[in-house]
């Protein structure tokens, strides 16, 4: 089921580009398709890794652009206490507030769009009299696999 809905997501990631006429590349392609077969998020020197063996001579510069283009077009999110990426599940609400619950045992990052957070991150912030442009909310614990197994 997760391989349909991710390539769904690759699909649907390629007729937005068509919709705000930018380029995605083959290897742009390439490294969203392999963000969205990992079970959460990756680091880009492990992303690195993987896309050299399809393309052997990439570098880190390679990796950084294509991981900068698929974050301006908001198809990516950047796992900030992990330093990391996972594919978004929510491209056609660019502008969606989302939570991530980040398993500190195994690593594993799951994404939950939120309505509320947003709204009351907006009160907080009108009451301390600042303009809210970006959110990254990240909550650390174990997921429910590695709970069951403590």
């Amino acid at each position: 089921m997760k391989a349909i809905t991710d390539n769904l997501l690759l699909i649907q990631a390629e007729q937005l580009c068509e919709q705000r006429s930018v380029r995605m590349t083959p290897l742009r392609m390439e490294v969203l398709r392999l963000i969205s077969q990992q079970n959460g998020a990756i680091s880009a020197y492990d992303l690195l890794n993987l896309l050299r063996q399809s393309e052997p001579h990439a570098k880190p510069p390679t990796i950084y652009r294509a991981l900068d283009f698929l974050r301006e077009q908001r198809f990516i999110h950047r796992v900030e206490s992990t330093n990391s990426f996972m594919l978004c599940h929510h491209l056609t609400e660019p502008l969606h507030t989302s939570v991530f619950f980040i398993c500190d045992r195994c690593g594993l990052v799951t994404e939950q769009k939120t309505k509320n957070t947003k709204n009351i991150m907006k009160r907080m912030a009108s009451t301390a009299g600042f303009f809210v442009f970006h959110t990254v909310m990240e909550v650390h614990g174990l997921c429910l696999s590695c709970h069951s197994a403590v």
